[in-house]
C-alpha cells in the first residue's frame, strides 16, 4: 500500500508543479512532447546492443513469443502445442519455466566487456516483455520476477552497474501490455474505458523502474491495442522529461500507444528491423537481430539463419548513412551466456569500428546517402573532422576507383581509413574523381571506407 501511495503522490505531483527549476517545461500533450530536443549523446552514439532475456529463453522455441504463441493466439501454433507434449509433463504450465530461468552462469562484466569490445555505445536490457516477468524485483509483481523466483538476483541492476563501468549508456525495454495479466484483460474486455491495469501495474512500475535504475533510454513495447490515452503515455513521459531524476538525458522511442509510431516520440522505431526508402526527416532507430528468426534465444538456430558479419556491417552502414541509429540483438541463454557465435560477431563488429569507427561515431548523413560508382557506395559526413567518407562493400575488380559526386577542390585529399599514406586522385568534370586504390586489406567485414577532405 505505501508503494502504490507514493507512486500516486510522485503522479499527483508531476501533474501540479508547474515553475520549471530551469529550462523549458513540457506539457502533456504530443505537440510540447515532440518538440522536447533529443539529447545528443543518442545521435552520436549510432550503435547499440538490444538484449532480449526472459524466461520465454528457457523453452527457447520458434521465438520470444512462445507462451503466446503456445497458449494465447487461436488456433494455437501446433510446433509449439507438441513441443511441450513431447518434452514436459502433462499440466506444465509456462510460469513452471521460471524456476528454470537460473542465470547461473550470468557474469555482467563478461557482457559488458563484450559490448565494449563490440563498439557499441549503449545497451538495452529487456527489464520486462509481454510475458510480464520482470527481470528485476518489481513489487508490482510479486512472485514473477527475477529476485523472487528463477535466478533469485537483480538482473538490471548487476548489468546496469558493469554497463556503467565502461562509460556505455544504459536503456531498459519496457512493455506496456502483458498477455495474460486479469487486470489488462479485464480492461480490454471494457474496450479500455478501464485503466486498472494502467493505474495498479504500470504506471506505478514505470515510476519506480526509473527512479530505482536511472534509465537513459526507455524502449517501449506493447502497445498497439490501446491508444495512449489509456497507458496515460503523455502524463508519464511529462514527469519524464520535466521531473524525472533522468529528465536531462533520458531518450525515448515512438511506441506509445497505437498509432504513434512513427508520429510521435523522441526518436522513431517505427516497425521492427524498419528500413526507410529514402532519407528520414526525423531521427529514426532500426531494431535488427542477429537471429533472423527470433530476438530471444532459439536451440533450434542454425548458422544459414544468422547475419554474417559483412550483412550486419552493411546494415549498420546503410542506416547510419540515412540518419539512423542501429540497434542489433542477442538473445542469451536461460543460464546467462552469450551464445559464441554471437560474441564472434559482436567482436568481429568492434575490430571494424576500430578502423573505420569516425565515418560512424557523431557522424551525419550527407547531402547524398548512396550513388553507384565503380562499386555502390554509401556516404556519411563528419563535421569534426570536416570529412565526407565514401563506404564501399564490394571490392572492386580494378584499381580505379569512380565517384560521381563529390566536388573537389586543389586542396582536396584522400585516404584509405586504416592507411595513413594519401591517394592518388585526379579530378572528373563537372564533378567527381577517379582515386588510384592500393591493395585493400583482408578483413572480414568486407567494407572500406574513403575518406575524402576538402570536398563539397
Amino acid at each position: 500500500m505505501f508503494a502504490q501511495e507514493s507512486w500516486v503522490f510522485l503522479l499527483l505531483a508531476a501533474w501540479f508543479i508547474v515553475i520549471p527549476a530551469s529550462g523549458t517545461r513540457y506539457q502533456a500533450n504530443w505537440e510540447s512532447l515532440d518538440a522536447r530536443p533529443l539529447p545528443t549523446w543518442y545521435d552520436e552514439a549510432k550503435f547499440g546492443i538490444f538484449v532480449h532475456w526472459g524466461v520465454f529463453s528457457v523453452p527457447g522455441f520458434e521465438s520470444e513469443w512462445f507462451w503466446w504463441n503456445w497458449q494465447g493466439q487461436n488456433p494455437p501454433d501446433q510446433k509449439c502445442v507438441q513441443y511441450m507434449l513431447d518434452n514436459y509433463p502433462p499440466g506444465f504450465s509456462y510460469p513452471d519455466f521460471a524456476p528454470q530461468f537460473h542465470a547461473q552462469f550470468f557474469d555482467p562484466d563478461d557482457w559488458a566487456d563484450i559490448f565494449e569490445a563490440s563498439g557499441a555505445k549503449y545497451v538495452v536490457l529487456t527489464a520486462k516483455h509481454h510475458e510480464g516477468f520482470t527481470t528485476w524485483p518489481s513489487s508490482y509483481s510479486w512472485n514473477w520476477n527475477s529476485v523472487d523466483t528463477g535466478p533469485h538476483r537483480d538482473l538490471v541492476g548487476d548489468l546496469a552497474e558493469a554497463v556503467r563501468n565502461r562509460s556505455l549508456h544504459y536503456g531498459l525495454y519496457n512493455s506496456l501490455y502483458e498477455w495474460f495479466n486479469p487486470l489488462y484483460l479485464a480492461d480490454r474486455k471494457n474496450n479500455f474505458t478501464t485503466q486498472d491495469f494502467v493505474l495498479k501495474k504500470l504506471l506505478p512500475e514505470l515510476y519506480d523502474m526509473v527512479l530505482s535504475y536511472k534509465p537513459e533510454l526507455i524502449w517501449s513495447d506493447g502497445d498497439w491495442e490501446a491508444p495512449d490515452t489509456y497507458w496515460n503515455s503523455t502524463e508519464f513521459l511529462a514527469w519524464l522529461y520535466n521531473d524525472s531524476p533522468v529528465k536531462d538525458v533520458i531518450v525515448t522511442n515512438d511506441r506509445w500507444g497505437a498509432g504513434c509510431y512513427c508520429k510521435h516520440g523522441g526518436y522513431y522505431n517505427c516497425a521492427d528491423k524498419y528500413t526507410p526508402v529514402e532519407l528520414p526527416k526525423h531521427k529514426w532507430e532500426k531494431c535488427q537481430s542477429v537471429d533472423t528468426q527470433s530476438w530471444g534465444y532459439r536451440r533450434t538456430m542454425r548458422l544459414s539463419e544468422l547475419m554474417d558479419l559483412p550483412s550486419i556491417v552493411q546494415d549498420l552502414v546503410q542506416t547510419v548513412a540515412m540518419g539512423g541509429n542501429y540497434l542489433l540483438n542477442v538473445g542469451p541463454t536461460p543460464d546467462g551466456m552469450i551464445p559464441p557465435v554471437f560474441e564472434e560477431r559482436l567482436r568481429g563488429i568492434g575490430a571494424w569500428l576500430e578502423v573505420n569507427g569516425e565515418a560512424i561515431y557523431s557522424s551525419k548523413p550527407w547531402r547524398i546517402q548512396t550513388e553507384n560508382a565503380t562499386v555502390p557506395v554509401w556516404y556519411t559526413s563528419n563535421s569534426k573532422y570536416s570529412s565526407v567518407y565514401a563506404v564501399f562493400m564490394t571490392k572492386p575488380s580494378v584499381y580505379t576507383f569512380h565517384l560521381s559526386e563529390p566536388i573537389t577542390a586543389e586542396s582536396t585529399t584522400v585516404t584509405l581509413l586504416g592507411n595513413p599514406e594519401p591517394l592518388r586522385w585526379a579530378p572528373l568534370h563537372p564533378r567527381g574523381l577517379i582515386i588510384l586504390l592500393p591493395e585493400l586489406p583482408q578483413t572480414p567485414a568486407q567494407a572500406w571506407i574513403l575518406k575524402l577532405d576538402g570536398v563539397k
